[in-house]
């Protein structure tokens, strides 16, 4: 039963193995388990984020449905950080280094003692996408559980969630609403475990893992706390010694074809720009091709059907009550838009997976959340490639339309988050402006910053349509507006976005797929000739290392 290293098998034979196996008794083994294929359990529990706060008990439920379908599971924990927390300070740096971090440590654990498969439970942006990564180096049979969504805070009668405080804190500084009322969105906006509450990063790779095929059917569309997240989390337990048996390995299942699945399910569902890193990021760890212009190609044939926050109304616990991501799925699938016959870790392909779900009720009578694919919220996708003189390797922007299609301004130009989420607060960011935010890529920042707080004190202080923002860092999945990220070349390497100056005139296309400076060649020449270099911010510790091995947002800014 065991593949890769036969870990069982040379643990059981030869008195040269009492050594492995003395070990293993201190932590439990009895006779009988040695003969078990192995499974590693692998939790990010941590009570520094309420994402992950109720994993501990998702992986207890993993090791019982291991234990329980004739494996044996060996649990243990890697790191996460919030965030939530550090968004809009230094700390944020830290956030995509994660990932990295995350996947290193997984490999790192089951590579070192030789397990014969993995479950991995994740909550948070970068631990999630970190867990299939990891699965991918690995390439030995292994499930991803998701930790589930937070439930919706209550505010005089509205949804709130994580992204309601960052808008209030710029309608606070707009004069629009009281430092009382400020506090209260604050206390109410969280009220308990699971992930950031709209289709944000966390609910949009969710998705995009499940239509992958790398975890079970609905394991994306559940309430965090709920019977249903624990049910999950014990199948995937059994479900893992099945792929063991049958020898069924993530590479079987990311295939180019489920690769493509999962970009046409984060365009359905108007999902998080951050996909477009995470998918380059986990294609290339399962050595599967895939580029931004894949992100174009697959969006000029599918639509956004479903209104979900930030853009939209809806939570992603309105999307559970309604039946999940199963429904939409057959629906996509039906009408030739997804690939039917790719290989899932039930054992089973994609098709047979949502062959009996239950269609959504009539839209808009039964519900209003999920459109029919003739009359979608937006006929293409809201991921748009950018290119131009100002992102000759690319960019990332999420236009869903309601922002406009086409944005010309003047540069306001700051070199940090920090000074342009003062700029915005104290009123020099007006209408027509496009505030520049630069030195924030993954080699600049280094770590490649969301920009969360400027974003949202733009759409707090009521200027949404009426300023755009670019950047060389990229956006929280809560981010909404006229907003452009990823842009590569970074300020950091020589991009010309480190060249800006307060004043120039920039073009955002979003039906043409352009970002551009609006000056002669002449000037930007002289502009390329005269720049220079910058020192690393880091010296050293695991940003130095970071920003010396990553590669540009454009290919996914892995590591190596």
């Amino acid at each position: 039963m065991s593949c890769n290293r036969n870990f069982s098998s040379i643990v059981v034979d030869g008195d040269d193995r009492a050594p492995n196996r003395s070990m293993l008794r201190a932590v439990g083994f009895e006779d009988e388990d040695f003969k078990k294929p192995q499974v590693a359990v692998c939790s990010a529990w941590s009570m520094v984020t309420p994402c992950n706060a109720h994993l501990d008990e998702l992986g207890k439920m993993s090791v019982e449905g291991v234990d329980n379908n004739g494996g044996k599971a060996l649990p243990f924990g890697t790191i996460t950080v919030s965030d939530g927390i550090s968004m809009g300070t230094p700390g944020m740096r830290y956030s995509l280094v994660s990932r990295e971090v995350i996947a290193d440590s997984i490999e790192t654990v089951v590579g070192a003692e030789g397990m014969d498969g993995v479950v991995a439970i994740g909550g948070c942006d970068k631990n999630m996408p970190a867990c299939v990564m990891a699965l991918a180096r690995l390439n030995r049979p292994g499930i991803f559980v998701y930790g589930g969504t937070i439930l919706p805070g209550i505010h005089k009668e509205k949804n709130l969630d994580i992204v309601s405080v960052f808008e209030a804190v710029g309608a606070h500084a707009s004069g629009n609403i009281s430092h009382n009322e400020l506090t209260e969105i604050e206390k109410k906006a969280i009220p308990g475990p699971g992930s950031c509450g709209g289709m944000y990063t966390a609910n949009t790779m969710s998705s995009a893992i499940e239509a992958l095929g790398m975890s079970l059917p609905d394991s994306s569309a559940q309430l965090a706390v709920s019977e249903d997240k624990l049910a999950d989390a014990k199948a995937a337990g059994a479900a893992v010694v099945k792929l063991v048996e049958k020898n069924i390995r993530p590479r079987d299942i990311m295939t180019r074809q489920a690769f493509e699945n999962a970009i046409t399910v984060v365009i359905a569902l108007g999902g998080s720009t951050n996909a477009v890193l995470h998918l380059l990021a986990m294609a290339h760890e399962a050595e599967v091709p895939l580029e931004l212009n894949d992100f174009t190609e697959i969006g000029k044939r599918v639509p956004v059907l479903c209104d979900l926050k930030p853009s939209g109304k809806y939570n992603m616990s309105h999307f559970v009550r309604i039946g999940g991501l199963r429904p939409l799925l057959k629906t996509l699938l039906e009408h030739g838009l997804l690939h039917g016959e790719c290989m899932t870790v039930t054992g089973k392909t994609l098709a047979e997976n949502v062959s009996d779900a239950t269609p959504y009720a009539p839209y808009p009578k039964g519900q209003d959340l999920v459109r029919p694919i003739n009359d979608p919220i937006k006929k293409d996708s809201h991921l748009r490639i950018l290119y131009g003189n100002l992102a000759s390797d690319g960019a990332v922007a999420k236009i869903t339309g309601k922002e406009g299609l086409k944005f010309s301004g003047t540069a306001q130009v700051y070199e940090s988050e920090e000074q342009a989420l003062r700029g915005i607060l104290d009123g020099e960011v007006q209408a027509g402006n496009v505030v520049v935010i630069r030195n924030e890529g993954p080699v600049g920042g280094p770590g490649m910053r969301e920009m969360l707080s400027p974003t949202s004190a733009i759409m707090g202080k009521g200027l949404g349509k009426e300023v755009a923002l670019i950047t060389d860092g990229r956006f929280s999945g809560g981010s909404h507006g006229f907003v452009v990220g990823h842009i590569t070349p970074e300020a950091a390497v020589g991009g010309l976005i480190g060249m800006l100056v307060n004043g120039d005139p920039i073009t955002i296309d979003a039906e043409n797929n352009l970002l551009t400076l609006d000056l002669p060649d002449e000037e930007i020449d002289r502009r390329k000739q005269t720049w220079q270099n910058p020192e690393p911010k880091e010296k050293r510790g695991v940003l130095a290392k970071y920003a010396k091995l990553v590669t540009s947002a454009s290919l996914g800014a892995v590591t190596h």
